[in-house]
């Protein structure tokens, strides 16, 4: 079946009345509707976020946040259940109104608050602060209050913010002075606990080591010495009974006992020891030196012979020399402990030294830090960073902000003609007869011959087709309606056909012509 636009336009215009009568309909219904919503009023507050009065480059505010994130957090702050409850109980929002609950209240209340920056003004900083109510008045009011509002959660959260970092930096540093102090007393007590391993006196205990190890070695070459002349002394005076082997004072008896000791070791050379010229020799050498120990006894006078002073020289200097040894020992073993307990006691000492010195760093960095908390919260304190004021309060609008009634009408207009579309293919969906060349030849199979126009016949009796329903629906539907939007929003009906008083008469003359 193909497209047929006068076919179509036909049954447009035949159906024409039904078609007006659901776009007038749905118009005017939309037009009462309109009009029977109540006006809401939404004044406007503009506030503006300026940038900080101090340049960055000479000091800068330690609260970083965005004008964006900012004014997040202070909207967060006025939405609270506690802060919209007492805005709605200080300006009577719902006197008048059905009891509701606090949910249904704060529910109320946050749809119409309006906090935003328009995105249309890109960077600049313009907040826009409005409230919508039902009075100009109180829109106004309501908006003024959630401004100052905004203002003063600013400056409690930029200087609560900058406050709190003054103090982690405080604290810091105060926590970090008392762990440098610790840290400088475990130092000081691992050095004084180890004073003589430290890496520093390293070299010089090396140095004293070889010095020492050397001074061993002298002192035992002189003990060597000192006992050799000591036995060598010894066994002189035991063979010759005198110190030294030259002649000088000596005695007949002395001669004789050195001249038997010689051919007693001329004889044993030969002789066996069992033999009598040995024995006899041996007899006479041993005569001869009681004979000689005694001369010497009695040459003494009880005083110390030479031999006997040089020993005790001797025994003397072998005694120092040994306690010496002794010392210089026991000076290298606490030495060689010390040295090597130094590779062990200069980790431990670096250890404590790195964490000193990390100490410190941080140390440095948490007194730069708290420097510029200290500035950061001094340019907060006194209102030099960024900050947002006033710059244009809330004033009683003079016309309402919603509903939009132009637009619920042209809405409610698109929706009749919406509606009769949809009801003239309903129509046509369901309309099975046959009324065109084209469906008489679709249910033949075939095509026709030919076709007969319509022929008027006996005049039709008058009744009440669709067109005429519509047209009555209309008056009866629609006349009602405009009349109630003319007596409500142009004029009382009663003064327009002259049934209600006009206002001029209801003066004193006129209560006298009425008596």
């Amino acid at each position: 079946m193909t497209f047929d636009p006068q076919f179509y336009l036909s049954q447009i215009l035949r159906r024409l009345p039904i078609i007006v009568a659901i776009v007038f309909t749905a118009t005017m219904g939309g037009i009462l509707y309109a009009v029977s919503l109540p006006p809401v009023f939404r004044a406007e507050a503009r506030l503006l976020i300026e940038n900080p009065q101090i340049p960055d480059n000479l000091a800068a505010s330690t609260v970083v946040s965005t004008a964006d994130e900012i004014l997040l957090a202070i909207q967060q702050r006025i939405l609270t259940r506690e802060n919209l409850l007492r805005i709605g109980e200080e300006h009577s929002l719902f006197e008048g109104m059905p009891p509701l609950t606090e949910e249904n209240q704060l529910n109320l209340i946050s749809r119409r608050v309006a906090i935003y920056m328009p995105a249309n003004q890109g960077n600049t900083g313009v907040v826009i602060v409005s409230f919508a109510a039902s009075e100009p008045g109180l829109s106004a009011s309501v908006t003024n209050e959630i401004a100052d509002q905004v203002l003063s959660w600013n400056a409690e959260l930029r200087t609560q913010a900058s406050g709190n970092t003054l103090a982690f930096f405080e604290q810091e540093v105060r926590r970090l002075t008392e762990e440098l102090a610790q840290q400088n007393a475990e130092i000081l007590k691992f050095e004084q606990k180890n004073r003589d391993a430290l890496p520093e006196s390293l070299e010089y205990r090396r140095t004293r080591q070889a010095s020492q190890q050397e001074r061993l070695l002298q002192t035992d070459r002189e003990l060597a010495a000192l006992r050799d002349r000591r036995d060598r002394l010894t066994q002189l005076y035991d063979q010759t009974g005198r110190l030294t082997s030259s002649g000088g004072d000596r005695t007949p008896e002395q001669i004789r006992l050195e001249t038997a000791r010689q051919e007693l070791a001329s004889a044993l050379v030969v002789l066996s020891p069992t033999n009598p010229r040995v024995r006899a020799l041996q007899k006479e050498v041993a005569a001869l030196e009681e004979v000689v120990k005694a001369q010497l006894g009695a040459s003494s006078g009880g005083t110390l012979s030479p031999f006997d002073v040089q020993m005790l020289d001797i025994d003397g200097q072998i005694s120092y020399l040994a306690e010496q040894k002794i010392a210089l020992e026991r000076d290298l073993g606490l030495l060689e402990t010390s040295i090597e307990a130094t590779p062990a006691n200069s980790i431990r000492l670096a250890e404590l030294q790195s964490n000193y010195e990390t100490l410190r760093v941080q140390y440095e960095a948490a007194v730069s830090s708290l420097s510029e908390a200290r500035m950061g919260d001094r340019i907060e304190v006194t209102d030099r960073g960024q900050r947002i004021t006033v710059i244009e309060k809330a004033v009683p609008p003079a016309y309402r902000a919603e509903p939009n009634r132009k637009r619920i009408a042209i809405a409610s207009f698109g929706a009749g003609v919406i509606l009769s579309g949809a009801l003239l293919v309903l129509l046509e969906i369901l309309n099975q007869t046959i009324r065109r060349p084209s469906e008489l030849s679709k249910v033949l199979g075939a095509p026709p011959f030919g076709t007969v126009g319509y022929l008027d016949g006996a005049p039709a009796r008058l009744g009440w087709s669709a067109n005429r329903l519509a047209t009555l629906a209309i008056f009866l539907i629609n006349i009602p309606i405009i009349l109630f939007v003319v007596h409500i929003y142009v004029a009382p009906i009663g003064s327009l056909i002259g049934l209600a008083p006009k206002p001029a008469e209801v003066n004193g003359a006129s209560t006298v012509e009425t008596e």
